[in-house]
């Protein structure tokens, strides 16, 4: 297996997906998908349900793998690898690209053992107290610190469902990872959690490149700097339509069923 190289400075994308279809089966769910994530921004992946907003963003990391009938096409290049190559561990790929899930999903362990877990099955050779001082400041990255910092001890599952989902970043945070996949992370979620995480990814987009399906159009204004829109076409396979800064897809849409879509005229 190979090692993924080390970010290049001067290459200001993330990733790059280059001609990516992804199936399942005879059934192609995602059709010649090709775009750029830039380094340290937040893109949002907007567009119906069915659309193929979450099988791309699980392209990222190769989730899909896990899954016995996908298949991926094409090209997601990180930095200047194919994540599909032959030689890729995706386990690797997973560490380096982590993912928060649409409904929070802590493990039933303690708090402190939430976070040291993956650290732990990477091969963690640090002590205690390095340890410790991980946990903390992982739990800090994710804006949890101060509520949970005399209770490290107790289950993850007492948390709020605001607090688990924190909780659930933080655990992505632990591994040291480039890019943070979020499938949409607050539906599930109160507007006082919401705009909680929200908040937590403009602070984390100082560290770290995020991206996030939502099926919020509001929340992709407010939280997003680039905006991605996928429609079906035809023959059901999900479809990038039209892709750029925030502001402009959502002030001055180049494609109209960008426009309709944004504007609620149909989806």
């Amino acid at each position: 297996m190979s090692v993924l190289h080390d970010p290049n400075p001067l290459n200001p994308n993330a990733i790059e997906a280059r001609g990516m279809s992804i199936y399942y089966g005879a059934f192609r769910a995602v059709k010649e998908v090709s775009f750029s994530i830039e380094s340290q921004k937040i893109t949002a992946l907007i567009g119906p349900s069915g659309c193929g907003k979450s099988t791309v963003l699980r392209s990222f990391n190769r989730m899909n793998d896990l899954i016995a009938v996908a298949r991926t096409e094409g090209e997601v290049i990180f930095h200047g690898q194919n994540l599909y190559g032959p030689d890729v561990d995706a386990v690797e790929v997973r560490r380096r690209i982590g993912m928060v899930f649409q409904k929070p999903n802590p493990f039933p362990k303690s708090i402190y053992e939430n976070i040291a877990f993956g650290p732990r099955i990477n091969g963690w050779k640090g002590t205690k107290a390095e340890m410790d001082d991980l946990v903390e400041q992982s739990l800090r990255g994710a804006a949890l610190w101060d509520e949970v910092k005399d209770k490290l001890k107790e289950s993850g599952l007492s948390l709020s469902g605001g607090q688990q989902q924190r909780l659930c970043i933080a655990r992505a945070l632990a591994v040291e990872p480039e890019v943070i996949l979020m499938d949409e992370p607050c539906s599930a979620l109160d507007p006082i959690s919401t705009l909680k995480i929200e908040e937590l990814m403009f602070e984390l987009r100082r560290q770290y490149t995020i991206i996030i399906v939502t099926h919020n159009m509001q929340q992709a204004a407010r939280a997003s700097d680039y905006t991605a829109f996928f429609l079906m076409d035809q023959d059901r396979a999900g479809m990038l339509v039209e892709y750029g800064p925030t502001d402009q897809i959502f002030k001055d849409p180049k494609d109209e069923r960008t426009e309709q879509y944004i504007s609620g005229r149909f989806g």
